[in-house]
């Protein structure tokens, strides 16, 4: 049975093509399905688009085939249909379809939606606790299209992009490794990757993939955890003075070259009764004095005097609650409350991105890039 929100659904689709014009516009369409058009596949992801929720709206760009959680075809969903995929109690429902696992996968080189994009490769339905996970198995590169395009700007530099492409299919196949899940691999929010599908893909971005396709960073023959941010804030920081106790080589800080960039230095203001409400229990703020920083100055703990009491907050902590575009700040008291003056925006580790555009607009390639930010580490082929 066809979704209520099926024309939202073409509708959207169309809209994520091409701007449409004049009554000639299936040949655009026809073009753009050629440009994305993709190529062997070598190694499959498994991407959690939808999680823990009660329905999902799912299609194919052309007819595909829906399989039983056995593999066993149990018919076809008629291409540009949108249909609703629920949990019923004893597992999923996908019109007249049901079972604890259902596939759909697109004949002739088709896309999937599911929810309010659409994605390459193909996806599997999982009932757990009365709930529904959607999992996008996407070819590693297809994958990587999409997430250089979220993570940074396809207009940057080649080489730019490049370095991207390589820290994030290094990072991803790190996280791969280590994955818990028997159903899906990583998510495709900011906590692994942004991941939107055809959505972020563009010509540059397919340029970046397949030019580096299937290079990874290593240390000592192992994926390296390619960590990345959007600005240090003239230096990035050490691992062990940021995560965890133990150092990681490739994971020392070293200079940055973001200056001059939009996100090197920021400020944020905030009024003493805005401040009390998000750091409740203390009363009227009075003082907020960081107590220790990294070496390179980002703040780890910081003591909060207030009129009613005194607490301390990590730095981490902090910059989740008033929304902070790092830990590398000052904070001084103003008439009406509190100014925060910073640099960078991220955690501070690994590759820099507004570091990696400014290299490449000197000059540098993507490997010089890489072997910056992840020092001690080197360019390898994925077996």
């Amino acid at each position: 049975m066809a979704s209520k929100g099926f024309p939202i659904f073409i509708v959207s689709m169309l809209k994520s093509i091409i701007v449409l014009g004049g009554r000639h516009w299936w040949l655009s369409f026809l073009v753009w399905m050629v440009l994305i058009a993709p190529v062997q596949a070598a190694l499959e992801l498994r991407v959690a688009v939808e999680q823990g929720v009660k329905q999902v709206t799912l299609g194919s760009s052309t007819t595909a085939i829906v399989r039983d959680g056995t593999g066993q075809a149990v018919g076809n969903l008629n291409a540009m249909a949108g249909m609703t995929a629920e949990t019923n109690g004893s597992g999923i429902k996908l019109g007249q379809w049901q079972g604890k696992s259902l596939w759909i996968e697109p004949k002739d080189n088709g896309y999937v939606w599911i929810g309010d994009r659409w994605y390459r490769g193909r996806t599997r339905l999982v009932s757990s606790d009365n709930k529904l996970t959607a999992v996008n198995h996407v070819d590693l590169e297809h994958y990587l299209y999409s997430v250089i395009g979220a993570e940074m700007s396809p207009s940057w530099p080649i080489e730019a992009l490049k370095a991207q492409a390589v820290a994030a299919r290094s990072y991803v196949l790190h996280q791969r490794s280590k994955s818990k899940s028997d159903i899906y691999d990583v998510g495709d929010t900011q906590r692994w990757q942004v991941y939107k599908g055809l959505n972020s893909e563009t010509v540059t971005t397919h340029q970046a993939v397949n030019a580096t396709a299937g290079q990874i960073m290593t240390y000592g023959n192992k994926v390296i955890l390619a960590v990345f941010h959007a600005a240090s804030g003239g230096h990035t920081e050490n691992v062990e003075d940021i995560w965890w106790s133990e150092p990681i080589p490739y994971l020392q800080g070293v200079p940055d070259y973001d200056q001059g960039t939009p996100v090197y230095q920021w400020t944020k203001t905030f009024s003493a009764s805005q401040l009390s409400q998000k750091i409740p229990g203390v009363g009227n703020i009075i003082a907020m004095t960081p107590v220790e920083r990294t070496p390179r100055g980002r703040v780890i703990t910081l003591k909060v005097e207030g009129s009613r009491n005194t607490k301390t907050i990590k730095g981490k902590e902090l910059r989740k609650i008033l929304g902070l575009k790092s830990r590398l700040f000052t904070v001084s008291k103003t008439e009406n409350g509190f100014q925060f003056n910073g640099r960078g925006y991220g955690h501070g580790l690994g590759l820099s991105q507004w570091g990696a555009y400014n290299l490449s607009r000197r000059g540098l390639n993507y490997l010089q890039i890489l072997s910056h930010y992840y020092s001690s580490a080197q360019l390898s082929q994925m077996d």
